[in-house]
């Protein structure tokens, strides 16, 4: 068996710190009983349940009724602290991350107020982040015009990459790139061998569409039309085949751009792709009036898109699936008129996440390694995170025990985010997590990970 299967091994020679057996439990792309050993916050041994118990000083025996799965890994989190910790912060975004199976966080360079945009903002965040947070939390700088020569001091401060916009961003201190400013950071970053991850969508295609006013969800829809997508889809695509430099493509909501994606993954261009938990849950047609609470850019689309996505997950051509965690305080999203145009554009997501992504996965007919490969695995790797998102002998024992046929209805007012504001208020849901451990430990505090 490999190594991150159970197998007949002997106690370990040294006490574990905690022992956790489970007669489900994903290891290795399969679910299996097994038995994991911890010691000093790693995994040090994983056998059969009936091997016996190793000595340790905490056993814990999970139910039949609940699976041991990998923490989660998020790569896509806007924490907004400092500057506009009214709209979130580490203490809560982490406890709420926490308490949805995330133990690992990588926090955007916006909307902080500094942005990461060179090492002495991202000093700044990482003090915050260091008193308040009670996950691993780690972060991505930005590429904003004229910060060329910041990437690769961010680099080598410890960033898992480089974050960017093709159009205006929403808050001044974050402007976008235009192309030959996205080639020349690309060529940059591809010098050291770097990731830039790109939101895309085409300012001059929006510029084109009817502008977002009033309560109606269409008129925000035909505001951000595919188009714009695809079109800086295409862009990047062909400025990663020109320049080597690897691309992530953030938030994808248009359908219309896999079988690009995929065509440009055979020829070897290094890119990789994410969607989010609302894209593959909701559906235009069925947001009410005014229910600015599901307002989102890119959008959330059609029922006939959102099947399509679920399709690239299934073939591969979608890697992970990521929050986009964007909160903001209540005043923002202008409940007072439900004006799309005006409220502000974000979907906080972080403590249900999970459940609204197994509901909808096991309807389909997908498996909690399926969950776990998109939300914790690939996540991981695709910033070399390789001793997380797994459950394997050396890797950190962050682990999350889920009960995934309870079930529940998200109670906005009982969630840790900062701002009773989310889009899954009042909707049923399939999947509970009920106890979760950072490196072991159920009361650890998370440690600031440094690019791998």
């Amino acid at each position: 068996m490999s190594h991150g299967s159970p197998r007949s091994s002997k106690v370990p020679p040294v006490q574990s710190d905690l022992v956790v057996r489970a007669s489900r439990a994903v290891i290795g792309g399969q679910e299996v009983a097994a038995s994991i050993s911890v010691r000093d916050g790693r995994i040090v041994a994983i056998d059969f349940v009936d091997a016996g118990v190793p000595d340790a000083a905490l056993v814990v025996e999970l139910d039949p009724d609940e699976v041991l799965l990998p923490g989660l890994v998020d790569t896509h989190v806007h924490v907004n602290e400092p500057g506009r910790t009214e709209w979130e912060g580490f203490a809560s975004a982490t406890r709420a991350a926490a308490a949805g199976g995330i133990t690992t966080i990588v926090d955007m360079p916006l909307n902080s107020i500094p942005p990461t945009v060179d090492v002495a903002a991202l000093e700044i965040k990482r003090k915050v982040a260091a008193e308040k947070s009670v996950v691993n939390v780690g972060f991505w700088g930005g590429a904003v015009p004229g910060n060329v020569d910041q990437l690769r001091p961010l680099h080598d401060a410890g960033v898992f990459g480089f974050k960017c916009f093709l159009l205006a961003s929403g808050v001044d201190e974050f402007p976008p790139l235009t192309l030959p400013e996205l080639e020349k950071a690309l060529i940059e970053i591809a010098s050291f061998d770097g990731l830039m991850i790109v939101h895309a969508e085409n300012a001059e295609v929006i510029a084109e569409a009817p502008p977002a006013a009033g309560r109606e969800y269409s008129g925000f829809l035909e505001s951000r039309p595919r188009a714009a997508e695809n079109r800086a889809i295409e862009q990047v695509i062909a400025l990663s085949r020109q320049t080597g430099c690897r691309v992530h493509i953030l938030h994808l909501s248009s359908a219309d751009a896999l079988p690009m994606i995929a065509a440009a993954k055979r020829d070897g261009v290094r890119v990789t792709v994410e969607t989010c938990p609302h894209y593959l849950c909701f559906a235009a047609e069925a947001v009410p009036a005014g229910a600015t609470q599901f307002k989102c850019c890119p959008p959330i689309r059609e029922a006939g898109n959102r099947e399509a996505l679920w399709q690239g997950l299934l073939d591969g051509t979608i890697d992970t699936i990521v929050t986009d965690h964007s909160p903001c305080t209540p005043d923002l999203k202008r409940f007072d008129t439900g004006d799309f145009g005006d409220a502000w554009g974000g979907i906080a997501s972080l403590q249900v996440s999970l459940a609204a992504v197994w509901t909808e996965a096991r309807a389909r007919g997908f498996t909690l390694t399926d969950i776990v490969r998109w939300m914790a695995t690939n996540t991981a790797d695709q910033v070399g995170m390789t001793d997380r998102g797994r459950i394997e002998i050396g890797s950190a024992a962050d682990l999350v025990v889920f009960a995934p046929d309870e079930k529940f209805t998200v109670d906005v007012a009982q969630l840790y985010h900062r701002n009773p504001v989310t889009a899954y208020d009042r909707l049923g849901l399939s999947g509970v997590v009920r106890r979760s451990w950072i490196a072991g430990s159920e009361s650890s505090t998370g440690r600031l990970l440094l690019r791998y």
